[in-house]
């Protein structure tokens, strides 16, 4: 009975991991719009789109594919193929901010939420919740950070700053509040259980 009602307890716990583990990913952007400011999304949604230094257009199955259509790097603000292009970090739960695209994928966690590694090589731990950028494997990213104030910068020159702030504000609210679900969660299993030994020994 004991290792029966132990058994179920970790299987809810483990349900409650992978939901927790679910409703936190639905704060990531979509794959394909990766690199991409929140508030050009919208930019990004129509069948073609243009450059913003308006030298040409693309259409949108180009929209990261690693090759560079427009020499600004309109196209490719996921991947590292435009050197004039920028990356986007949502960073949810710290700041968010640009690196130059070249630092994509270049086996250095420059984003403290790991976004800018994605193809695998390097794994990246989520340093966000924690308030900061996070070191990679290799050594730590700070003879990088040079250029990513600049970028930060023009976007508040652009009344991006308080949507940023919202939205860092959005990401730190879901970490705790999911961080506080599972303590609670934890804490009544906990009860529940003793709650049922100490009915057992009355029965006894």
């Amino acid at each position: 009975m004991n290792i029966a009602m132990d058994s179920y307890y970790f299987r809810s716990i483990v349900s409650f991991l992978l939901l927790a583990s679910t409703a936190s990913s639905l704060s990531f952007p979509n794959p394909s719009l990766l690199g991409i400011h929140p508030l050009d999304v919208k930019y990004y949604s129509s069948e073609f789109i243009k450059c913003k230094d308006g030298s040409k257009s693309f259409s949108r199955d180009r929209l990261n594919d690693n090759f560079c259509d427009c020499p600004d790097g309109t196209d490719e603000p996921g991947t590292s193929a435009c050197s004039a292009g920028k990356f986007y970090c949502r960073n949810l739960g710290s700041k968010p901010l640009f690196i130059v695209s070249s630092h994509v994928n270049d086996r250095f966690c420059d984003c403290c939420d790991g976004s800018d590694e994605y193809d695998g090589i390097v794994r990246c731990p989520n340093a966000c919740v924690m308030g900061g950028n996070t070191e990679n494997m290799y050594g730590n990213y700070n003879s990088k950070v040079s250029n990513l104030d600049v970028f930060a910068e023009k976007e508040t020159e652009h009344g991006v700053k308080s949507e940023e702030s919202a939205h860092s504000l959005s990401g730190l609210k879901l970490a705790v509040i999911l961080q506080v679900a599972l303590v609670a969660f934890l804490v009544i299993l906990w009860s529940f259980r003793c709650h049922t030994r100490y009915r057992r020994r009355r029965s006894r």
